[in-house]
C-alpha cells in the first residue's frame, strides 16, 4: 500500500485537492434546515444523477481502453517490467470500485424520496449532506483514475513512441540480474 501511494502521490493528490475543493464549498453552505434541505435536494437530484451517469460511462470506457493499452504495451519491441502492468491493474481495480459505488449511488438517487411525505423533515438534511459529501468523493475519485492514466500513458508514450529507457522497461543489466537470481 505505501508504494502504491508513492507512486501514485500526484494523482491521490489531485483527488484529494480536487475533493477538499468541492467539500469546502459544501461546508460554505452553512447550517440548513431539513425543509430547505428538501428543496436543495429536490434541486440538485438532476445535477447529482448526470454527474453520476457521467462518472458510470467514463469509468466503463476507461475500462474498455485499458485493454487497448494492454494491447499497446505487449506489442512494443521493449520488454515492460511487472510494475507497469500493476500500476495498469491497479488502475482498474480503482475504476471498477469507482463504477459500482457511483451505479448504486445513481440507483439511489432515482428513488423518490423527496415525493414522500412520510419521510421526517429532518431526515433530509442528513440525506442532503450524505449526498454532496459523496458527490464530492467519486469527483476526487474520477480525478484520481484520470491522474493515474494519463501518468501511464505518458510513460507509454515516453517508451514506445520516443524511445526512451524509464524504469519500466527491462534492460541487458536487468536480464542478467534475472539470469543470477535463478
Amino acid at each position: 500500500m505505501k508504494k502504491f501511494i508513492i507512486n501514485n502521490k500526484r494523482a491521490i493528490y489531485g483527488g484529494m485537492i480536487t475533493f477538499m475543493f468541492i467539500a469546502l464549498g459544501i461546508f460554505l453552505l452553512g447550517n440548513i434546515s431539513g425543509y430547505e434541505a428538501k428543496n436543495l435536494l429536490k434541486a440538485s437530484l438532476s445535477g447529482i444523477n448526470m454527474l453520476c451517469n457521467t462518472i458510470v460511462l467514463a469509468s466503463a470506457t476507461i475500462l474498455a481502453l485499458l485493454l487497448t493499452l494492454l494491447g499497446i504495451s505487449t506489442g512494443t519491441e521493449s520488454k515492460l517490467k511487472d510494475s507497469h502492468y500493476l500500476e495498469v491493474m491497479n488502475i482498474a481495480k480503482i475504476d471498477t470500485v469507482l463504477f459500482i459505488v457511483t451505479l448504486i449511488m445513481f440507483q439511489m438517487f432515482n428513488i423518490p424520496i423527496v415525493e414522500s411525505d412520510q419521510v421526517p423533515t429532518n431526515w433530509y438534511r442528513t440525506i442532503y449532506w450524505v449526498t454532496l459529501f459523496m458527490s464530492s468523493l467519486l469527483s476526487g475519485g474520477m480525478v484520481v483514475v484520470i491522474l493515474m492514466l494519463y501518468n501511464t500513458i505518458t510513460n507509454i508514450i515516453k517508451i514506445v513512441g520516443l524511445g526512451k529507457n524509464l524504469d519500466l522497461v527491462y534492460t541487458k543489466d536487468d536480464v542478467d540480474q534475472e539470469t543470477k537470481d535463478s
